[in-house]
């Protein structure tokens, strides 16, 4: 199914571009922070921030692309967007398993992963994707 497809966007279609949206924006967020610390902050470890940042600018694309394709029902788009969800569950394992205000971070960063697995493998999602038989 592509864009110019009549039958209305489900809900739980959108919900999942949203989280992947979120997380990718979150990333490249995360990424320009590193960066500009990395290049314009105190002299500390300039090159891991720097490396950091990049790393974190690029991953923040696949979630995005991943993001348009789901908003557009591209039937690639479920792979990426399953296996960033999956791949942000351990941050979250981590994050939980530290001490004190990180732990907050780790629930939030589980509960949208967790979430836009739901979301991601609902029939209703494969078959607005065209992925599967029901799609047929």
């Amino acid at each position: 199914m592509t864009s110019d497809d009549p039958t209305p966007r489900p809900a739980r279609l959108t919900a999942a571009a949203a989280v992947c949206a979120a997380e990718g924006l979150a990333l490249v967020a995360g990424g320009l922070y590193m960066l500009v610390m990395g290049l314009f902050g105190e002299p500390g470890d300039s090159v891991s921030a720097e490396t950091g940042g990049v790393t974190l600018l690029v991953l923040g694309v696949i979630p995005l692309a991943a993001a348009r394709g789901l908003w557009l029902r591209r039937s690639w788009s479920r792979g990426p967007a399953i296996i960033t969800q999956l791949i942000a569950l351990i941050p979250a394992w981590t994050l939980l398993r530290a001490s004190g205000p990180l732990i907050p971070l780790g629930i939030v960063l589980a509960a949208v992963a967790v979430t836009g697995l739901v979301l991601l493998v609902n029939p209703t999602t494969a078959k607005a994707l065209g992925i599967g038989a029901q799609a047929r």
